[in-house]
């Protein structure tokens, strides 16, 4: 799919393609169904019996198939043509969907979400390297800037629209109301969608796509069990470092098939110094994202006692602003480049954590709404210049390799955000109710010290932006 850049389609200026715009309203489609089952926990709890901690898979199971199928996503795209790549995505989705609409037991539902997550997965990555090849530098922030819409407020769209379709009925509509959705989307982009480039002809190395889906989805997994509340550490450190080793192998392996064949997940982008600088300050300001928005659920719903609809709402003027703003940061980055808005981007965020810091049981809603709508609108400002500086120092041939590293990583940073917030609150937490605070306020020193360590993390986000060029072609395909 890669390979002919000069098959391209050439893109208007000032317009963004219609490939591009098909793509990503799919990839808004599939998106929103991951944050859809938030609100559904309860009923679902109710409706087949289970408790929370089985109820909490139909999420947990979504992300460990996001972490293990991305790094194929590279290897995949390379092999079928664009069409092929969005049919098969979309149908593996829509058959997901269907499943999860009709189980009739836990098992089956986790099933259908597994299937789900393996469709989303190729989506992302396709729509960011089919963008990458079809527009122009020139254009690739304003239209980059759709896809942060897309990627941005499906999430925060997500819990408000499961609280309004829960007040209808069954946990099930969730999944009937995607459906019709899924298939029109799909039927309308198969009459439009033309190929971008020719398929390439390579193997896959197996080994490196167990490695792959043991080693990421066993990080992704390890991580999430230090958020749930009966988790023993000793096996779930084992599982973490035991992820990690393989990891370490999956690494080594691929090296060594960069030199005698394909390598499944090709590391040469890495050697690319922006791309590695966008990379590394994607993880971060993702993991303090992530983790933010791990803790002011809790916060509205434990501690002041919000309902969850009533959060999503609260919460939703933030995300909404983050994927609205997206168009408008592209088009700004396309003009002045990156450092103007991704600098004030980190500080912006750093500022927004600091406020966080001093939550208390008399915080007033709008202040809560503010400093959220700060954090939303600073990540806005670094998302959309980040993912567009950092895929343009790639050469063409490496877009699939980079957009599945990016997507990987994601999931791996969003683990560890959850996972760092929960260990550090519940450590504070439990330490002071041994101490004889009340649980309610022990857990709001918990979540105030938390805040703590996501702020200080932030802080490094500040340092990398400082570093990174401005335009791509400051730093050219040659920058290793």
């Amino acid at each position: 799919m890669t390979a002919a850049i000069q098959d391209r389609p050439a893109a208007k200026a000032g317009g963004t393609p219609l490939v591009v715009r098909l793509l990503v309203l799919a990839t808004f489609v599939v998106i929103l169904n991951e944050t859809l089952m938030i609100n559904a926990i309860p009923r679902l709890m109710e409706s087949m019996h289970v408790t929370e901690q089985a109820a909490q898979w139909v999420s947990t199971a979504f992300m460990l198939t996001m972490a293990a199928v991305i790094p194929v996503t590279g290897w995949f795209m390379q092999r079928v043509t664009t069409r092929q790549s969005y049919a098969i995505a979309m149908g593996v989705f829509i058959a997901g969907t269907a499943i999860s609409a009709v189980a009739p037991s836990l098992p089956v539902l986790l099933l259908g979400r597994v299937v789900q997550a393996a469709g989303t997965a190729v989506m992302l990555p396709l729509l960011m390297t089919t963008l990458m090849t079809v527009v122009p530098e020139r254009d690739r922030g304003r239209v980059m800037g759709s896809v942060t819409l897309a990627i941005s407020v499906a999430p925060a769209l997500g819990p408000a629209i499961s609280g309004l379709i829960l007040q209808l009925g069954s946990w099930r509509l969730l999944f009937v109301a995607v459906l019709p959705i899924a298939g029109a989307v799909t039927y309308f982009g198969l009459r439009q969608l033309k190929n971008i480039g020719e398929p390439e002809v390579s193997s896959l190395d197996w080994l490196s796509a167990v490695m792959a889906a043991l080693g990421f989805g066993g990080l992704v997994y390890g991580l999430s069990l230090f958020g749930e509340r009966d988790a023993h550490l000793g096996p779930t450190l084992g599982i973490v470092l035991a992820g990690a080793a393989t990891v370490t192998f999956f690494v080594v392996r691929q090296l060594r098939l960069q030199r005698t064949g394909a390598p499944l997940m090709d590391l040469r982008t890495l050697g690319h110094r922006t791309y590695g600088l966008s990379l590394a300050l994607m993880c971060v300001a993702f993991l303090a994202m992530m983790g933010s928005m791990m803790l002011l659920p809790l916060f509205l719903q434990n501690i002041r006692a919000l309902t969850p609809l009533q959060t999503g709402l609260l919460l939703m003027p933030g995300g909404l602003a983050m994927g609205l703003l997206g168009p408008t940061v592209g088009k700004l980055y396309d003009r002045f480049g990156s450092r103007p808005l991704v600098l004030p981007g980190s500080i912006g965020l750093v500022a927004s954590l600091a406020g966080f810091t001093q939550i208390s049981m008399t915080m007033p809603y709008w202040q809560v709404l503010g400093l959220h709508a700060l954090l939303m609108v600073s990540l806005a400002a670094m998302f959309t210049p980040i993912f567009t500086l950092g895929m343009g120092a790639l050469p063409p041939n490496l877009y699939p390799h980079g957009s599945s590293i990016l997507g990987t990583l994601q999931q791996v940073a969003a683990a560890m955000g959850t996972a760092l917030v929960v260990t550090v609150m519940s450590a504070r937490a439990g330490q002071l109710v041994t101490e004889g605070a009340t649980e309610s306020a022990a857990q709001l020193s918990g979540m105030r010290l938390a805040f703590v360590v996501a702020t200080a993390l932030a802080v490094v986000t500040i340092v990398v932006a400082a570093l990174l060029p401005s335009k791509t072609s400051d730093s050219g395909h040659a920058g290793h």
